[in-house]
């Protein structure tokens, strides 16, 4: 195997990996949209998946959820 070989097989994958990494994110995007609906706090979906505060807060905002009113919030296991 030449080096051209290695680094075709390298790259080929990189793109396989790469694909399988985004259909993870999308799933996990989804279960994360789909436990807000659920009721569950942001907080607790941030604590559980591999995304920031800010980028739920945007996933909640592009699929309609709306911002729960300011103040204390009891959490879904109350």
């Amino acid at each position: 195997m030449t080096e051209l070989d290695a680094l075709d097989e390298a790259t080929k994958s990189y793109f396989e990996t790469k694909a399988a990494q985004e259909a993870a994110q999308q799933a996990v995007a989804k279960a994360a949209v789909a436990a807000l609906r659920a009721g569950y706090r942001p907080t607790d979906v941030v604590a559980r998946s591999p995304f920031t505060a800010a980028y739920i807060r945007r996933l909640a905002r592009d699929a309609g959820i709306e911002p729960a009113p300011r103040g204390p919030k009891p959490s879904k296991e109350d």
